[in-house]
């Protein structure tokens, strides 16, 4: 039996509904023990993203479309903030005759890197006299005047 021109019109339509719109995605599942492996050495997200040779603007749409990349990129981040504490908490019982490490360099760091868990912050509270609230407020006095020679003239 012979297919009609619109059958084959039809075939054709459906076959292109089946192609992928764009330009196929260059993720590749590697890149997840890629990512693991360069956490481990303490590397931040923009350097596991040089590394495979994407921006991280690509690494995070790779993370909404691969849920194992999500994972792989979340669990690389902890081992870098691993590796960092340790790197810290090494030189911080180093003996005096050694290499120390900079503390403010690596409090600054940590800081910085993981704000979620190393943040720096600052209250500040101002009172007035013995601890007491500030008043603040405006006073103000109508005076009426006697002299007439004060007022306004009408012209």
């Amino acid at each position: 039996m012979m297919s009609s021109g619109r059958d084959v019109m039809m075939e054709e339509q459906q076959e292109q509904v089946k192609r992928p719109v764009g330009r196929p995605s260059s993720y590749l599942p590697e890149y997840c023990d890629k990512a693991i492996e360069l956490g481990k050495l303490g590397k931040s997200k923009a350097q596991i993203a040089a590394a495979i040779g994407v921006s991280r603007n690509t690494m995070n749409v790779w993370t909404q479309e691969f849920p194992e990349f999500q994972d792989a990129i979340t669990y690389a981040q902890d081992l870098a903030q691993a590796w960092w504490e340790e790197q810290g908490q090494a030189g911080l019982w180093m003996v005096p005759e050694g290499e120390r490490i900079n503390h403010s360099l690596w409090a600054k760091a940590m800081s910085c890197r993981f704000p979620n868990d190393y943040r720096e912050s600052v209250k500040q509270e101002i009172t007035g006299a013995d601890g007491a609230a500030l008043l603040a407020g405006l006073t103000v006095n109508f005076v009426k005047s006697d002299d007439q020679d004060n007022e306004p003239t009408k012209d």
